[in-house]
Parts: structure tokens; C-alpha cells; sequence
């Protein structure tokens, strides 16, 4: 029995939603083979069984009309990402080409378009300008089009390309034939922009500025996507990039600095204070403390000792500590996390917009109508150039111009304004997940809480003076750059001076101030710990928090409070998310006592805690199967297969690039309430876009039987689309205003 394996193909050449579409089918039509092709990554991924030859594959996706490559090798080095070479030099080359190629035929289509619709503009001989200065436009500005509108015909099948090229093409071509053979060319025409449905003397009239228009506002929309779409993979770059490139190999004694991919399971090395650890290993020699926030998501670094386990990517902050690698390479938990945020990625469901999915009907219709169209009128014997001019007139109303800006203009204006309100949106896909989102899970360090540990209360035992407590426990502390540390002493305003400090290796350290000998610590350092000092370190750890003991002389004579604290107005952005329809969960990899506490002071009642980076999937797809629609908000690297696995991933902008680059949506504000922002600017503009595509399809469905009827001359037909064009540009610019 053969087993089935898995291929991952990089597509080239795909155009819109319904070219995946057609590899997909293509692909599902050979034998034991399952394909899912995503349009935003230009990747498809194949399960075939494992004798089945590749070429196999490549063949068939070529046959669809597309191209196919196997990825590039895995490169040895760790910090590479594999076959990432090939496909992103070519998509960064596709994306200035088509930059050029826009600015170019914008360049060139304005005045064309002006002098067509002003006619004090219209000097001796326009028309021959404006015919050199379209055709390049025309021919080298929609090569795109033309090359898939040939693709589609040598398939039997159509898209809007199709229709955009067969509309550029017929408007071209006429206004060549009224140049050439009619009387459009004489010196002194004049082309009078008026609305009427007069049936004149067709070859008089030229459509140069609609041929041309049409090019460079769909090249804009194109350009726009795309340019979008290019950060697909950049997650896992973001990823890979956190680890560490070199390594202190410890051989013999002797440090040598060598590239990590040297690194072997069970050599030993050695992390510097400020360092991060290489790879996955086990401490051999020295005691320290671990900063995991951006991979585990502990907001408080954690102690390690002599066989104690560290995690690749984590920063040493303050030690020096000897460790044994266990896992490198591939087998490393930052390497599984990434593949955790190519699967999510790659398992997201394909929005198909609804201009592609009507294209599909809609294209073939009005191919159909406008040759119709011009046998009726030869049939009923009204004349050659009255019967082209209504299948023209067809042609250019139906030319989906507007359909093609609906989506992109609204993008576009609601980015720029979400970006002025600290909020990065991704694409449209992320407008059609916010609209359905009805579950919104909270990361909580860095995400409700700052992340970053403070002072926040002094408890001193009966008759003891708090101001000297603090002060005292401060000059021991101010040697050290534990962030326990640190947050006792800049949380102490003015701190006094220790002598003689020395570090007690895990438990805290002891020092003389102002004659008295100082320990600040553990609980357990003292012989005698008062009823009161107890309840309080007691009532601290109860609330997640870490209590510092310090005392004189064996009695403890106090207790500090450090803690991960509330983000200002966390619990009102709870509140919003709440008024918007959403339910709000948080999660963490805190300890239950720390999470429960931040939530009873935000307002959030479901809490899962301790939680492991591959265990925050298993809650978001835990609340999928029970049919929410979840949107995740976090910031850490142990947050991004999470966020890419949610309908809605939303990454807090003082996050790591990782969980910015796996998300849908970033809050570059680093403030929760953006997140309510989000949601409201989003659901907003996908309500724009719809309105778009709706009067975009309204026009054409109005202006269709009008033209084919010969109500409409084709220059009548180019404005009714001018004004399609504008009107959805004016309908965007509305969000401008969006508060």
C-alpha cells in the first residue's frame, strides 16, 4: 500500500482567485492527488502518493497555462529560509515591472485623457498625439491583459482580463480604423465631450482615452494588490532570523566563536550576559536568569541552573552559563514553531472576491451580447458601422474598470487612514474575517500588560519604616541587572548606598548598608519571617505577582512587590471589544494565579493558562471547531502560529516581526483600544468595498442593454464607465473621514 507525501509547488503567473481556482481543479483531477493552490502566497501544496513523479505535477500546472517550480533546496546555514531565494527575487522583479509599467502608462494616458475630455485642449493634429502617446499604453501597458486573455482563449476559458483586453483592444482598434479610413483623422477634428445618444457618423469619433484610462487604472489596482500580496513567507523569514548566528563553541576549555551551524547535539557553549541562546540544550555549569518572553510568553524571566533546560533564541540576561545542545537545526522549537506558521498559513481558507467569482459568468456574457449585438444590426441591415459601433458601445460600458477599482481605492484610503490611526491592514481578506468575528483571544503579556516588570506595592512588617525598607533593599539590588532587580530600584526614588554586596546564587543577594547588613531575597534566607511578612508574600503569589523579601540582622522585615503591569486603558479597549459583538478570552503561558488576576482587573471572565506556543493553536482551533470565528491579538513569537491560525490575527506593533508578519492586522499604536479600531475601520471598509462593487455592477447592468440597443455611442459608453470609475473613487474617499 502506498503511503501519500507532501509537495509544496511555487505558481507563477496567476492573475486573480479564479486562476488558483483552475490549477486546483486541474490539479484534483489527477489520481490519489489533493491539491489546495493559495492565490495570496502564489504556492500550492500537494498530497500525491509517494511514487508519483514530480514532473508529473509541473506538467499539469503548465498545461493550465501557469508555471510551476519545484523549491530551491534547503540552504545548510540555519538562518536561510528554505527555498525562499528563487520565489522572492522573482516576485520583488514582478513587482517593480509592474511599478514600471504603471508609472509609464500613467505618465501617458493623462494627457490622452485630457485632451479627449477638454476640448480647448484639442490643437491641430491631437488626435495624432494622442494616438502616439496611447499606443504604447495600449500594447506595452496591458501586455499583462492581452498575454492572459490569450492564455484564457488558448484554454477555452475567460476571466476579466479578458474582457479588459478585448475592451482595450476593440477601442484601439476602432479608433485606428476612424484614423486611418475615416474621417477622425483630418486636420482640425474636434472631439465635443457631450452627452447624447445621437447615432452620428461613427468613424468620426476616437476612444483612445478610454483604451488607455482602462489600462492604467487596472495596472493601479494590479500593482496595488500585488505589492500587498509580497509579504507572504515573510513570517517565516522573520522567524528564522530571531535565532542566533554565532555560537561560543567550548572545546577543551577554549572558547571559539564559530557560525551556529557548526553546532552538533551534545557539544557545549557558552552564553555570554546579553547573549541569546543558540539552540535548544541543557545548562551544564553556571546559574542565570532567562528572559523567554518572546518565545514562551513568560512575562518574568526565568531562573536556570545545572540541569535546568533552555530554549534556543532566548536572551541570557544576566550569568554566565555553560550549556549542552540537545536539539539543532530542523528539531529546535523555534524551527517547529515556524513550520506551526507556514501550516496555519497555508490552511487558511482562500476568500474568493466577488469580481473574480462573477467574472466567471459575467465575462462570457457580454463577449456573447456584444457579438450579438452587432449581428442583429447587420441583420437588420442598419450597416457595418453602425453594428460596430454598438458592439463597441458593448464592449467599453461593460469594461469592468470600476469593478477593478472598487476593491483596491477603498483599500487603499482605508490603509492610509487606519495607518494614521496606528493600524495596519493587509488586505482584503482581513476586512471579510472581521466582518464574522465573534471571538476575540487575548495574549496578555505584552498584549493587556506592558510586559516589562515594575515596583507596584511595599509591605513592611509592624513598627518597620517603609521608605528605609525600600531604600535598603534598593542599594543591595543596584549591582545587579536582574529585571526583578531593576524594577526595585527604579522604582525607588532614591535609593541608598550598599557595600560588600555579593550575590547568593538563586535565592538574591546581601549587602551592608549604612552599617547594617541587608538581604533582600527569598523568604527562606531569613530565621524568622513575621505572621504579616508571610501573608503578604502569601497574597502576592496568589495574584501571580513576585514578592522580594528583604530584611536585618535574620528577621524579615518586609515585603516588595514586582509585577507585569496593566496596560493603560486595557480594561476599557475589554469593554469596546465587547460592545463590537466580541467575546474576549485571554491566554497565556503565565501561571493561573498571574492570568486571573489580570483578567478580574480588565473584565474578562474565560482564562487558559500555561500555556505552550503549539497549545495557544489548540485553544484557537478548539473555539473554531465549536464554530466561533476567533481573532487572536498578540505580539511575541509565541503568539505567531496562533495569530496565523485565527480568522483575525491582530500583532501589537512593539511586538517581534514575527508575530507582525503572521498576522492579518498590526497596531503599530501598541495600545489595545487599536485593536477596537481595527475591527470598526475594517468592517467599515469592507462595507465600502461591497457598495463598490455593487453600483460597479449596477452601472454596467443598467448601461448593457442601452448600449446594445444603440442608445449609447461608444464615447457616450466611455464616460458612463469614467463616471463608474468615479464614483467608487469618491465612495472611498469617504472613509478619509472615518473616526
Amino acid at each position: 500500500m502506498s503511503t501519500d507525501t507532501s509537495t509544496e509547488l511555487e505558481i507563477s503567473g496567476m492573475t486573480c482567485a479564479s486562476c488558483a481556482n483552475r490549477i486546483e481543479r486541474k490539479l484534483n483531477k489527477l489520481d490519489g492527488v489533493e491539491a489546495t493552490v493559495n492565490y495570496a502566497t502564489e504556492k500550492a501544496r500537494v498530497r500525491h502518493p509517494d511514487g508519483l513523479d514530480l514532473d508529473v505535477l509541473l506538467a499539469t500546472v503548465e498545461a493550465a497555462g501557469y508555471s510551476a517550480a519545484l523549491p530551491a533546496p534547503p540552504e545548510p546555514a540555519p538562518g536561510e529560509v528554505v527555498g525562499g531565494g528563487a520565489s522572492v527575487d522573482r516576485r520583488d522583479l514582478e513587482l517593480e515591472q509592474l511599478r514600471q509599467r504603471l508609472v509609464v502608462s500613467a505618465l501617458l494616458s493623462v494627457p490622452v485623457i485630457l485632451m479627449a475630455m477638454v476640448p480647448p485642449l484639442q490643437f491641430t493634429h491631437w488626435q495624432w498625439a494622442s494616438l502616439t502617446l496611447a499606443a504604447p499604453v495600449v500594447v506595452w501597458g496591458a501586455w499583462p491583459f492581452h498575454r492572459a486573455a490569450w492564455a484564457n482563449l488558448r484554454h477555452a476559458t475567460a476571466t476579466m482580463d479578458t474582457l479588459v483586453s478585448v475592451g482595450v483592444l476593440a477601442a484601439f482598434g476602432w479608433s485606428l480604423y476612424a484614423l486611418f479610413l475615416g474621417s477622425a483623422g483630418d486636420p482640425g477634428m474636434t472631439h465635443p465631450f457631450e452627452l447624447t445618444i445621437e447615432r452620428g457618423d461613427a468613424t468620426m469619433n476616437i476612444y483612445l482615452e478610454v483604451a488607455a484610462g482602462v489600462t492604467t487604472f487596472l495596472l493601479a489596482g494590479r500593482w496595488f494588490e500585488k505589492r500587498a500580496k509580497r509579504q507572504s513567507g515573510a513570517a517565516l523569514r522573520a522567524l528564522l532570523e530571531l535565532g542566533a548566528k554565532d555560537v561560543r563553541l567550548l572545546r577543551d576549555g577554549v572558547e571559539t566563536l564559530v557560525p551556529v551551524g557548526e553546532l552538533r547535539v551534545g557539544d557545549e557553549f557558552v552564553v555570554r550576559p546579553g547573549e541569546k541562546v543558540a539552540t535548544d540544550g541543557e545548562v551544564v555549569d553556571g546559574i542565570s536568569a532567562i528572559d523567554t518572553s518572546t518565545v514562551t510568553g513568560e512575562s518574568v524571566p526565568r531562573e536556570v541552573g545545572p540541569g535546568d533546560a533552555v530554549t534556543g533564541a532566548c536572551v541570557n540576561a544576566h550569568g554566565r552559563l555553560v550549556v549542552r545542545a540537545t536539539r539543532v537545526g530542523a528539531d529546535t522549537q523555534l524551527a517547529q514553531m515556524a513550520r506551526l506558521v507556514e501550516d496555519a498559513q497555508s490552511g487558511k481558507a482562500e476568500v474568493q472576491r466577488l469580481a473574480d467569482r462573477v467574472s466567471g459568468i459575467f465575462v462570457p456574457l457580454v463577449l456573447l451580447l456584444a457579438a450579438g449585438t452587432l449581428g442583429w444590426w447587420l441583420g437588420s441591415g442598419a450597416g457595418a458601422t453602425a453594428a460596430f459601433t454598438a458592439a463597441v458601445a458593448v464592449l467599453i460600458v461593460a469594461c469592468p474598470c470600476a469593478l477593478g477599482l472598487a476593491t483596491p481605492t477603498a483599500l487603499l484610503v482605508g490603509t492610509g487612514r487606519g495607518a494614521q490611526m496606528g493600524i495596519l491592514i493587509k488586505g482584503p481578506e482581513t476586512l471579510e474575517s472581521t466582518r464574522r468575528v465573534d471571538t476575540v483571544v487575548l495574549d496578555k503579556t505584552g498584549t493587556v500588560t506592558t510586559g516589562v516588570m515594575s515596583l507596584v506595592d511595599v509591605v513592611a512588617a509592624p513598627g518597620e519604616d517603609v521608605v528605609r525598607l525600600q531604600r535598603w533593599a534598593a542599594a543591595v539590588e543596584a549591582g545587579s541587572e536582574h529585571p526583578i532587580a531593576r524594577a526595585v530600584v527604579e522604582g525607588t526614588p532614591e535609593p541608598a548606598a550598599a557595600t560588600a554586596v555579593t550575590g547568593l546564587p538563586g535565592l538574591g543577594a546581601r549587602g551592608v548598608v549604612e552599617g547594617v547588613e541587608v538581604t533582600v531575597g527569598r523568604a527562606s534566607l531569613f530565621a524568622t519571617v513575621p505572621t504579616e511578612v508571610a501573608e503578604a508574600v502569601a497574597a502576592a503569589e496568589g495574584d501571580g505577582r513576585t514578592p522580594v523579601v528583604a530584611g536585618w540582622e535574620g528577621v524579615a522585615r518586609g515585603v516588595l512587590v514586582v509585577s507585569d503591569t496593566l496596560k493603560p486603558g486595557a480594561a476599557e479597549a475589554v469593554r469596546a471589544l465587547r460592545d463590537l459583538g466580541l467575546r474576549p478570552l485571554l491566554v497565556t503561558g503565565d501561571n493561573e494565579g498571574a492570568a486571573r488576576a489580570v483578567a478580574a482587573e480588565v473584565g474578562i471572565d474565560e482564562v487558559v493558562a500555561g500555556v505552550m506556543p503549539s497549545e495557544k493553536v489548540d485553544v484557537v482551533e478548539r473555539l473554531r471547531a465549536e464554530g466561533r470565528v476567533v481573532a487572536m491579538v498578540g505580539d511575541g513569537v509565541n503568539d505567531a502560529p496562533a495569530l496565523a491560525s485565527a480568522d483575525l490575527g491582530l500583532a501589537m506593533g512593539a511586538g517581534t516581526d514575527v508575530a507582525i508578519e503572521a498576522s492579518d492586522l498590526t497596531l503599530v499604536r501598541d495600545d489595545l483600544a487599536a485593536a477596537v479600531d481595527a475591527v470598526r475601520l475594517s468592517r467599515r471598509t469592507l462595507a465600502t468595498i461591497k457598495g463598490n462593487l455593487f453600483w460597479a455592477f449596477a452601472y454596467n447592468v443598467a448601461a448593457l442593454p442601452l448600449a446594445a440597443a444603440g442608445l449609447l455611442n461608444p464615447m457616450l459608453a466611455g464616460a458612463a464607465m469614467a463616471f463608474s470609475s468615479v464614483f467608487v473613487v469618491t465612495n472611498s474617499l469617504r472613509l478619509r473621514r472615518f473616526r
